[in-house]
């Protein structure tokens, strides 16, 4: 009898399972699926390349296939991944679910685009796709669940890293190469300057030689305290910010738009790039040469 029931409870089981095809524009995106979702999702990522300039992709037949398959899209919005949409990501299919994450937390076209470094953000992706997954695999509506619930605990390191590093050195000045630290900047109290240069370079523009001085006249340990530096995109001009930072003993915090091969998870991701915001805040502090402090 008890064989029976246990090979009755693998049959069901194996009922229950789903074979979800889920494509992300980006790989923290779909890592986080993967979290929720677990065995019962297959993820493609499609921008997954730490080193790969994310404003520079073009797709392929590939992709264009992989995205008409899937299940669940997730894709960022605010033109960061606008060829998802030429893609047919956003045409309406009741057989599929479409995620805008921008969507989610309110963000509106002109906004800074990185939103993913926004402590909102992912909180708000794992119920989306909690909820998708529900509607899909009913039968394992409490599963989901608690993998939504443990997703969220897997992030409150980062929130405790967030609120610690805050409480400490809250209103300290900052800048930027281009805007990819920006909502965490700002989760963490840092007041941001040059955030019209880093647009331009973001946006492939020259920025204005006013711009240019401005950034230049602020790097400084009296003025700015960091510079963080996207370590993906990079051009004459960043790259000669980043020599003037490192001649005037000004930390260079390096951040990435594509999460890590390295990093086991988004949170993993996060906390390393946190712990070496504190560390060159702490190295700042002491008189510690910037020149020693491009991390992570």
């Amino acid at each position: 009898m008890k064989v029976f029931i246990l090979l009755v409870s693998l049959f069901a089981g194996l009922l229950a399972r789903a074979d979800i095809k889920i494509v992300a524009a980006e790989n923290f995106y779909g890592g986080v699926a993967k979290q929720i979702g677990g065995e019962e999702v297959t993820v493609t990522s499609i921008l997954s390349n730490p080193n790969q300039d994310p404003h520079e992709f073009t797709s392929d037949a590939a992709t264009a296939k992989s995205v008409a398959d899937a299940d669940i899209v997730i894709y960022n919005g605010l033109g960061y991944d606008g060829w998802m949409d030429k893609l047919g990501a956003n045409v309406v299919d009741h057989n599929r679910v479409i995620i805008r994450v921008a969507d989610l937390i309110g963000a509106k076209d002109g906004d800074n685009p990185h939103i993913w470094y926004d402590p909102r953000t992912m909180p708000a992706l794992a119920d989306k796709i909690g909820d998708a997954l529900a509607s899909l695999v009913a039968m394992r509506r409490d599963w989901v669940r608690i993998n939504v619930a443990n997703f969220k605990k897997s992030m409150k390191p980062e929130l405790d890293e967030i609120a610690a590093i805050k409480s400490k050195y809250e209103g300290t000045t900052v800048t930027a190469t281009e805007p990819v630290f920006g909502y965490m900047s700002s989760a963490l109290g840092f007041k941001m300057l040059n955030y019209d240069f880093q647009v331009n370079i973001m946006n492939d523009t020259e920025p204005s030689a006013s711009q240019t001085a401005a950034f230049e006249k602020s790097l400084n340990p009296k003025t700015v305290k960091l510079l963080f530096y996207n370590k993906q995109v990079t051009d004459p001009t960043t790259e000669r910010l980043k020599k003037l930072a490192i001649a005037a003993d000004v930390p260079i915090v390096g951040v990435t738009e594509t999460q890590p091969a390295d990093a086991k998870n988004y949170a993993d991701w996060m906390m390393s790039e946190l712990h070496a915001v504190e560390k060159a805040l702490k190295y700042q502090a002491g008189g510690y040469p910037g020149s020693l402090m491009d991390t992570p």
